[in-house]
């Protein structure tokens, strides 16, 4: 079976993937595809392995654009804040993603299961990395259980794995073995995120994070810009944006109570943030925003 046909048929297999995630029925698996608004793209991204399909998506983290075109794969280890664009390919056809949530435990059992030093140790940066046949055939596999959902309980696990390992051989594979051992800097800023994804609105001690992940702190800050491409300021500050905007354009607050709800003690300060991260005012863009969401209804 060659390549194209293996991408032929994932392709019709995602023929009722649209503008929203959409939930397979497969644990974890969710595809996507079409004109998605920049606004959706712009979130805290979880753990994923990531296959873009067909068409573009060129993805932000801090100051680094990376673009991804299919078909190609990439890795998010970590919680982390994104702002991004999808564009489809040169011949005119939608783009088109399938998403697959790293599940730890799975990961650390497959490390198990592995020798230490069949692993590659070097790591690259974060980038789009090529998919041959054999994985492309993996995700293939499982999702084409979505067609036998009883197959399910049985296969994806298997399926699942066999992801993981292509992608642990591969050049991001560093990152995962990384995060699958629990005593590993890596892992620890894992914990640092979930952690700052949780208590966003509270203020930060950089050195408090940092004696409790056991790493001096200009270890800690190393570490973490390494595993989110942020500074934790950064990080904190990004979440409390996107949080923000969700609150002001879709649930009804002003713009001075979203500032204070997600820890803001400045509305000014606020404004400021707000419209370098996103490119508008918090009015300006909520209208759009608002106007975008109308049209799609």
């Amino acid at each position: 079976m060659c390549m194209n046909k293996v991408l032929d048929e994932i392709i019709e297999l995602m023929n009722k993937a649209g503008t929203r995630p959409i939930e397979t029925g497969v644990p974890g698996l969710s595809m996507i595809k079409g004109d998605i608004p920049a606004h959706q793209l712009a979130a805290l991204y979880s753990p994923m392995i990531g296959f873009t399909v067909q068409g573009t998506k060129i993805l932000s983290i801090g100051e680094r654009s990376t673009t991804l075109k299919g078909p190609s794969y990439h890795v998010l280890p970590v919680h982390v804040p994104v702002t991004a664009s999808v564009h489809p390919d040169r011949d005119g056809r939608p783009y088109m993603a399938l998403g697959l949530g790293l599940n730890q435990n799975v990961l650390q059992s497959l490390l198990r299961d592995l020798p230490e030093d069949l692993i590659p140790t070097a790591s690259e940066h974060f980038e789009a990395c090529e998919i041959d046949i054999e994985f492309m055939k993996a995700w293939l596999r499982l999702l084409r259980l979505t067609k036998t959902p009883r197959d399910i309980p049985a296969l994806a696990p298997a399926y699942e794995r066999e992801i993981l390992y292509r992608v642990l051989m591969g050049p991001q594979g560093w990152y995962l073995r990384q995060l699958g051992l629990r005593e590993s800097n890596f892992s620890k800023i894992s914990q640092t995120v979930k952690w700052l994804r949780d208590n966003y609105t509270r203020p930060i001690e950089i050195g408090e994070m940092a004696s409790k992940s056991g790493m001096a702190i200009n270890t800690f800050h190393r570490q973490f810009k390494r595993a989110t491409g942020l500074s934790p300021i950064q990080f904190q500050k990004q979440l409390r944006l996107l949080e923000a905007r969700n609150l002001i354009a879709f649930e009804g607050y002003a713009v001075a109570s979203a500032a204070y709800q997600v820890g803001y003690r400045s509305p000014s300060q606020f404004n400021r943030e707000y419209s370098r991260f996103f490119g508008l005012s918090p009015a300006r863009d909520t209208e759009k925003l608002r106007r975008i969401e109308s049209a799609r209804d």
